[in-house]
């Protein structure tokens, strides 16, 4: 009884401050699923699927259209997802209605996504994760060219006393010129590959005056805490940046150039996600890490704080996050479709109705269980909010 008085009055404490985070939520949320469904939607369009219903949320209507092809465009009352229709489908995760397919006629089949070749089948469900893609790239290019960067100088100023840094060598002033053979251009730079590195030798280059020094050190796995009391764990050397004026300096990008960073930024993303689940199957990385729809809420009311631009950066990592997760191979997901797709073109002929059916409900309970635990953690940081 005590761990649940506790964490009613955790769950409380959110409740009360939750005004705070629903809007920027909402924005970041609605924005990425958007685009997510958008990409569904549009390839369906180009293979001339009907499209039934586009529908941001879940549950009752609030408030929507018809569209002079027929599609209902809603909002619904509870909004965490949102999923499109196509002519054919059972329900919202695109099952089939295998009853109401088989008295297609000839012409409604054309319009059906379950009767496209499955290559337009395979697009139309790719299309999803890809948006998801596209929509971080532009949104981190905007944010550089809009609102700029703020560029550190990878210099140390001080240098933590027994830490890595201090037992590799480091002193006051050097300025790390390259990590494992990486060129080095500002101390974020340096944060993301010492922070992915835990337990892991690196080789630095650093300027120390006139002359250049190679030091190997191993950086530190540690939990740190952010402006807003999140923990986080990741590799540290020890550390602090130099906060000095000819050190700092903000740059805004070019259209072509923000594009590029837009690239390498999602591509970060992507590269550290992997490495987390690596280091979750390795016992290296920790699970609580994990968090579902009050984490969201809470770091989105959190970065809102910093601005607009934070809260887009935010909205960009979160799209390709989204896109990752529905490539996984897990029947509901699109990754499942996927994966069955490539068994149909391997064997020539879709897996059986009832195969299929046992897919999704296997899909269905794994997605739970993952919703449920990734919510069970999010109640267990409420106290760090």
């Amino acid at each position: 009884m005590d761990v649940i008085s506790g964490l009613g009055a955790h769950l409380g404490t959110f409740l009360s401050s939750s005004l705070g985070y629903l809007i920027p939520f909402l924005f970041v949320l609605t924005l990425v699923v958007f685009f997510h469904e958008l990409g569904h939607f549009w390839v369906a369009r180009r293979a001339g699927v009907r499209v039934l219903t586009f529908s941001l949320g879940f549950g009752p209507e609030i408030a929507g259209f018809t569209d002079r092809h027929g599609t209902r465009w809603r909002l619904a009352a509870v909004p965490l997802g949102g999923f499109v229709r196509f002519f054919g489908d059972d329900d919202a995760a695109s099952t089939p209605d295998q009853a109401r397919l088989a008295q297609m006629t000839p012409a409604e089949r054309k319009q059906s996504f379950f009767f496209q070749p499955v290559r337009w089948r395979a697009a139309i469900v790719a299309a999803g994760p890809i948006a998801n893609f596209l929509l971080a790239i532009f949104l981190f290019a905007f944010v550089f060219m809009v609102f700029g960067k703020q560029v550190t100088a990878p210099r140390v100023d001080e240098v933590n006393p027994g830490s890595a840094a201090e037992m590799a060598g480091f002193k006051p002033g050097d300025l790390v010129l390259e990590i494992d053979g990486s060129k080095v251009e500002s101390f974020a730079d340096m944060q993301r590959i010492v922070g992915s590195h835990a337990g892991e030798p690196l080789r630095f280059v650093v300027e120390r005056g006139t002359a250049q020094v190679a030091l190997t050190a191993t950086p530190q796995l540690k939990e740190v805490k952010d402006p807003f009391g999140n923990v986080h764990r990741t590799g540290l050397l020890g550390i602090s940046r130099s906060m000095s004026a000819a050190d700092v300096t903000t740059r805004r990008f070019g259209p072509v150039e923000a594009l590029g960073m837009g690239v390498q930024e999602t591509w970060y993303v992507v590269d550290r996600t992997f490495s987390y689940l690596g280091g979750l199957i390795s016992g290296r990385e920790s699970a609580d890490q994990l968090g579902g729809p009050i984490r969201i809420a809470q770091v989105s009311g959190q970065v809102a704080t910093f601005g607009i631009g934070a809260l887009l950066s935010l909205a960009a990592v979160l799209s390709v996050s989204i896109g990752i997760l529905n490539l996984f191979p897990i029947p509901l997901l699109d990754g499942g479709h996927l994966l069955f797709y490539a068994f149909e073109a391997v064997r020539g002929r879709p897996l059986s109705a009832r195969t299929q059916d046992i897919g999704f409900r296997i899909g269905l309970a794994l997605v739970l269980m993952l919703m449920i635990f990734a919510t069970w953690n999010d109640v267990l940081h409420i106290p760090a909010m």
